[in-house]
């Protein structure tokens, strides 16, 4: 694969591994980090690598955002992760997030990537997300697993752990944007699966 990714030339020849095996999307909101990751996981699928993790979406009632859900990328399992005016939790905007929704995704993640998963994707590690301890827990289990994983992070948080995956990723953190956005998850894929045959 080659071309051009944003302003940097990806040439030909196979790219340079990571000792950590980890990457990282970020950009704006709306800028598509979500799509991106889910289009990495179908890749990665399509060749029969097997996964764990999950991905949030947005829920919207006649055009309105008015919450957020993670999905569960193993069993389709859905959790309500935050709802606009209603429920209980902490505040993040006008949304109340459902700690214990975050605590059960959290659990079951740890089960799934102690089995035989080959690579983990987490979308996202952000401000809602990080409120729970089990979950900042569950991504310091897949950095010590050692198994090939795709993060996506916050642009500007500024929790340790997003500081530490950013570093972590390395060469591998994309900033995505609309020029490189659709550029970016073939490139994802292709270093993951250069770690997959390590």
């Amino acid at each position: 694969m080659s071309g051009w990714v944003g302003r940097r030339w990806i040439g030909s020849n196979r790219l340079p591994l990571t000792s950590s095996k980890v990457a990282a999307l970020t950009g704006k909101p709306g800028v598509g980090k979500t799509t991106a990751m889910i289009k990495v996981a179908n890749l990665l699928t399509r060749d029969g690598v097997g996964l764990a993790g999950f991905y949030s979406r947005e829920v919207r009632v006649k055009g309105i955002r008015v919450g957020f859900e993670l999905v569960d990328i193993v069993s389709g399992d859905v959790y309500e992760l935050a709802w606009a005016k209603q429920g209980h939790g902490p505040r993040v905007g006008k949304y109340l997030v459902n700690i214990a929704n975050v605590e059960k995704m959290a659990r079951q993640l740890v089960g799934e990537i102690s089995g035989k998963c080959d690579a983990v994707l987490v979308d996202e590690v952000g401000p809602m997300e990080l409120l729970s301890k089990g979950f900042v827990d569950a991504v310091e289990t897949i950095l010590h697993g050692g198994k090939p994983s795709l993060f996506t992070v916050h642009y500007a948080a500024k929790h340790p752990l997003v500081t530490k995956l950013k570093e972590l990723a390395g060469q591998y953190l994309f900033t995505l944007d609309f020029h490189n956005r659709d550029a970016i998850p073939g490139l994802v894929y292709s270093v993951m699966k250069g770690w997959l045959k390590d």
